[in-house]
């Protein structure tokens, strides 16, 4: 095989459920992915697309060429430098629920960072105002709208595929039948792929004679969030219900999170 550039890109968003949407289709013997996230059109752009080409896995011509970065989303010039690389970028965004995924990019700092402010403390400039903070990134990556526009820019809906995360936990076969067929592949990865781990609280891979994958996510996923006061996820909801409609018009799909 050789190394060509990716024909698809998983470009968001964090902490909505990309690393299991990579792992699951790898098992496609017609997907070749990166394991690790390149940041290429966001961080290393300026080495250039011989520099991209070059961490790729080798592909024979039937197969496509995957990565994953989920900041893509969310980063002005993205949409434009894979535009520029090839306009026919098919593109997967994995979206949940913007509350639950704020809470979740939380946990995940402060498993990092165990002296950053409360949950609360950052997500309000006033809270008794019900003035949310939409600078702060756990926030801002919700607003799923306000960045799709970027994206439309350059892409027709038609080249952006929607996965939702709360449907690949409750069926992933499901979801990712979808996405097999957005990438015109054949529908291979089907429900005997997966079993629910309950420790985990969502479906892992079963291990297959030709799959020596890893049956599940590692230790970093399926944290158990940090409780968070239902006032402050009642406001939250409010903040993001007039970006979630907006959302669910524009790709003509509802998610269902209100």
């Amino acid at each position: 095989g050789t190394k060509r550039l990716p024909q698809a890109l998983i470009v968001g968003v964090k902490k909505g459920g990309t690393r299991a949407v990579l792992e699951f289709i790898r098992v496609h013997p017609d997907v070749r992915a990166l394991g690790t996230e390149p940041h290429f059109f966001d961080r290393n752009y300026g080495r250039g697309l011989d520099w991209y080409r070059s961490l790729m896995p080798r592909t024979l011509e039937t197969q496509i060429t995957l990565e994953k970065t989920p900041s893509y989303f969310v980063t002005q010039e993205a949409p434009r430098r894979i535009f520029n690389m090839s306009r026919d970028t098919k593109l997967i965004v994995v979206v949940r629920n913007p509350v639950t995924r704020a809470i979740s990019d939380y946990t995940q700092t402060l498993s990092k960072k165990p002296d950053i402010p409360t949950f609360e403390g950052l997500s309000f400039r006033n809270r008794s105002l019900g003035l949310v903070d939409a600078s702060w990134n756990a926030i801002r990556i919700g607003m799923y709208a306000l960045h799709l526009e970027s994206w439309l820019r350059y892409f027709p809906l038609a080249q952006i595929h929607f996965v939702s995360g709360e449907r690949l936990i409750t069926d992933p076969a499901g979801e990712m039948g979808r996405v097999q067929d957005f990438l015109g592949i054949k529908r291979f990865i089907t429900d005997q792929h997966f079993y629910f781990n309950k420790t985990k609280g969502f479906p892992c891979l079963k291990k297959t004679q030709s799959s020596l994958l890893p049956r599940c996510l590692g230790k970093s996923k399926g944290r158990t969030h940090v409780q968070i006061d239902p006032e402050v996820i009642d406001q939250l909801r409010e903040f993001y219900r007039p970006y979630n409609i907006k959302f669910y018009e524009t790709v003509g799909q509802d998610f269902r999170w209100e």
